[in-house]
């Protein structure tokens, strides 16, 4: 998942998470007739107290029924009550005013009415003397709102407003609120040290930080460039919420930091659980396989997830298998992979490789027919090798003066003139050879 969508899918989460909290939902526990003892979200540590003016028997009752209506899904029905309240504003107190602007934002959010939640949000904390609990609890609800309306600077105003006034400084919750905002403006220094802090504070109250805030601290650590961190959260992803992508992840990023042993010990203990399930984690591992020194491993795994339709049978993956299973003396293996990949290539890169397979093992014939469809079909990455090893083929079947002339040819390329030069006298010596001794074979009347 790309960044952006790492984003609005976390945001979407922790909006809802944190909107639905039990401090958060309108009911009738948000205010009290003495106009004291109001619940807020993250505001039982408050201590101060303001004096408030009471609410009148008559308007609670108002509000209780528009919420019940609301909580029946009727409404209109509520708000048509809420606005009868609202249109005798004048006649209310500070207390009394606030909680109906609370109540008809809590309606408005209700109905998926962002916009209108806010403006009575806004109307809520303009009221004075309304209860610190209540003030606190609809500052963090603008903040909340205007993080889903990706007002983000708006989210860090409030939160800073909400800081101030709460005792004991910023939650969790409202940390990883500013993160986010932080990190949607592309702040990504201030979103990590906000998402540090409150991953810091649960963790020191002997609890496991929740698995978005650990998603986010990661994706943090990636744009920030910090390597290690990125991995160490990785760790923790793994250790707490075990999934398969956590673990596909923590290897790709111990290979990142040069931890290689790490990396393979963690790739296999994903593949081994069966979390490895992409072509390119298949991939991945068998070349870890491979450059850790074992090729029969890698080999393995690629011919058996080949033969379950799991990695795709082009030119590059059967190239890599050959290569694995020749590394592993396996060459009798290598042989059928690379005249497979020879049939799907357009060029004669594959049928060179074949050719220098069964030059190995010593299937002259063999090769020199492979070699010979590796110069038809041309754009062959190193010409001089397949020269190189008609040369070698045909002196071993005897046939000299073409080898002689394959290795004139092979000559003419830079990177194997020495290793010609070499095969080209010595053959020509044994050619020299051969002839004296057919013509001593003559000259005795054989």
């Amino acid at each position: 998942m790309n960044s952006k969508c790492l984003l609005r899918a976390f945001n979407r989460t922790l909006i809802l998470a944190l909107l639905f909290s039990p401090g958060l939902i309108f009911n009738h526990q948000l205010f009290s007739m003495n106009g004291i003892n109001v619940h807020a979200a993250d505001a039982s540590s408050a201590k101060k107290t303001r004096r408030t003016p009471a609410m009148r028997e008559k308007i609670y009752s108002q509000l209780a029924q528009a919420q019940k209506l609301a909580d029946e899904n009727k409404v209109a029905e509520g708000l048509e009550i809420l606005q009868r309240v609202k249109s005798r504003m004048q006649q209310l107190n500070s207390y009394e005013k606030a909680m109906v602007w609370n109540a008809l934002a809590f309606i408005h959010y209700g109905n998926n009415n962002t916009q209108g939640a806010l403006e009575s949000f806004e109307q809520v904390i303009q009221q004075e003397n309304i209860p610190e609990s209540l003030e606190l609890s609809t500052l963090f609800s603008l903040a909340q709102l205007h993080m889903q309306a990706e007002n983000y600077p708006k989210v860090l105003t409030y939160l800073d407003r909400w800081g101030a006034l709460k005792e004991g400084g910023l939650s969790d919750k409202a940390l990883v609120l500013k993160a986010n905002a932080y990190y949607a403006m592309k702040d990504y220094l201030q979103a990590e040290k906000a998402i540090t802090l409150a991953v810091q504070q649960e963790e020191q109250q002997g609890k496991i930080a929740k698995e978005n805030w650990l998603v986010l601290k990661r994706a943090l650590h990636y744009e920030l460039q910090q390597p290690e961190q990125v991995t160490s959260v990785s760790e923790k992803l793994v250790r707490h919420y075990s999934k398969p992508k956590y673990w596909v992840e923590l290897s790709n990023m111990y290979g990142e930091v040069g931890e290689t042993r790490k990396q393979l010990a963690v790739m296999e203990a994903a593949y081994q659980q069966g979390f490895v399930t992409k072509k390119s984690d298949f991939q991945s591992l068998a070349q870890q396989y491979y450059f850790s020194g074992a090729p029969v491993k890698a080999a393995q795994l690629l011919a058996e997830q080949l033969a379950k339709g799991k990695i795709d049978e082009d030119v590059k993956t059967l190239r890599f298998l050959a290569q694995a299973w020749s590394t592993a003396k396996e060459n009798e293996k290598a042989v059928p992979v690379l005249q497979k990949a020879a049939q799907l290539s357009h060029d004669g890169n594959m049928d060179a490789k074949l050719a220098e397979t069964l030059l190995n093992m010593e299937h002259w014939r063999q090769a020199i027919d492979a070699a010979e469809q590796a110069k038809k079909k041309g754009e062959l990455e190193n010409p001089g090798n397949v020269e190189v090893a008609l040369g070698m083929a045909h002196y071993h079947l005897k046939a000299y003066e073409l080898a002689i002339e394959h290795f004139k040819q092979a000559k003419k390329q830079q990177n194997v003139r020495k290793m010609a030069e070499q095969w080209l006298r010595y053959v020509e010596r044994e050619k020299t050879k051969a002839d004296r001794l057919k013509q001593s074979i003559a000259a005795m009347g054989y």
